[in-house]
C-alpha cells in the first residue's frame, strides 16, 4: 500500500501563505507533544484505538494558514491510509497513534519536514519557511486489520463481480441471445461462415473489428480507422476473450464476440469509456492468419 493517500497531489495543490512558528504557545488552543507535533481534539471519538499496521478510513484536509491545499472529500473513493512508523518526529503518524476511530483531531506539522521528508520535495516552494506549518484536519472513521481491508476488498470485487455476471446474462437473456456458451462464459456468434481451419497459438492473426458497450456505445473500430489489427493469437496481446473467441473462427468468417467483464478487462478502467467490470461485445472478422 502506499504510505499516505495524497502526496503525489501536494505539489500541485500548494498555494499561499505560511504560519510562522513562535517560541510560546504558537498555535491558540493546540497543545505540544514535545517532539514539534501541536494537536488539538475536535471531537472525541468512542471507537478502539489505532495501532501500528492498522488500516484507516479517514477524512483528511490539509492547509497552509487558511488556504486548503488537499481535500479527501474531492475524491471518488473512500480514503485509507496505513499505519506505521514516524518518518519524522512530529509527522502525521505520530498523530493517527493519538487518535480512536470517531475522533476528529487538528494537527500542526512542521513544513519543512514534510516537504523534505515525506513528500521528498529537493527544495522548498518560495513562499515556504523552514518554519512554516501545515494544519491537517483528520477525522478517523473506521480502522481495520491489514488482512481485514485485505478480505473487504476481495469481498467488494467479488460482489461488483457477480454484478457484472447478472447484467451480461440478463443482457443475453433481453436479446434473445441462445448460442450456448464457451466453458469461460463466452459468447461467439457467427454471423457469417469463414473456410479452411481455424488459427493456432501464436498465429498471426489480422482481424477486423467494432467494439462497444452493451448499450451499443461503440468505443473503437478497426473499420473506422480502415486497418485491421495484427497480433500473435494467444500470448495475452490482447484479452482473453479476443484470444479465446479468435480461435473459433476460420479465415473470412464474420461473428459476434459476447464477452464477459472478466475476461474483457475486468477490475480496470480502459480508455474513456471502459469503466471497471464492464461487460463487452465485438463485431469481428478474421481478415487472414499465417
Amino acid at each position: 500500500m502506499k504510505r499516505s493517500i495524497y502526496l503525489a497531489a501536494m505539489s500541485l495543490l500548494l498555494s499561499a501563505t505560511v504560519i510562522s512558528c513562535g517560541q510560546k504557545s504558537p498555535f491558540p488552543g493546540y497543545k505540544p507533544t514535545g517532539t514539534g507535533l501541536y494537536y488539538k481534539e475536535i471531537v472525541k471519538g468512542t471507537g478502539k484505538a489505532l495501532e501500528m499496521n492498522d488500516v484507516v478510513r479517514v477524512k483528511l484536509a490539509y492547509y497552509i494558514n487558511d488556504s486548503l491545499l488537499f481535500t479527501t472529500d474531492n475524491l471518488p473513493e473512500p480514503a485509507y491510509d496505513l499505519i506505521h512508523e514516524s518518518i519524522f518526529q512530529g509527522d502525521l503518524y505520530e498523530g493517527f497513534k493519538m487518535m480512536h476511530v470517531g475522533d476528529s483531531m487538528s494537527f500542526m506539522i512542521n513544513a519543512d519536514s514534510v516537504f523534505r521528508k515525506q513528500f521528498h520535495t529537493p527544495v522548498l516552494p518560495e513562499f515556504v519557511t523552514p518554519e512554516a506549518y501545515l494544519r491537517w484536519e483528520v477525522k478517523v472513521e473506521d480502522a481495520m486489520t491489514e488482512e481485514a481491508f485485505q478480505q473487504k476488498k476481495m469481498d467488494e470485487a467479488a460482489a461488483l463481480q457477480q454484478q457484472a455476471n447478472d447484467v451480461f446474462q440478463a443482457y443475453l437473456s433481453a436479446n434473445g441471445i441462445t448460442t450456448e456458451p464457451q466453458e469461460s462464459g463466452l459468447v461467439y456468434v457467427c454471423t457469417k461462415p469463414g473456410k479452411g481451419p481455424k488459427p493456432g497459438y501464436k498465429q498471426h492473426v489480422k482481424v477486423h473489428y467494432t467494439g462497444k458497450l452493451l448499450d451499443g456505445t461503440v468505443f473503437d473500430s478497426s473499420v473506422e480507422r480502415g486497418e485491421p489489427i495484427e497480433f500473435e493469437l494467444g500470448v495475452g496481446q490482447v484479452i482473453p476473450g479476443w484470444d479465446e473467441g479468435i480461435a473459433l473462427m476460420s479465415k473470412g468468417e464474420k461473428g459476434v464476440l459476447y464477452i464477459p467483464s472478466n475476461l474483457a478487462y475486468g477490475a480496470r478502467q480502459a480508455g474513456e469509456l471502459i469503466k471497471p467490470y464492464s461487460n463487452l461485445m465485438f463485431e469481428v472478422e478474421l481478415v487472414d492468419f499465417k
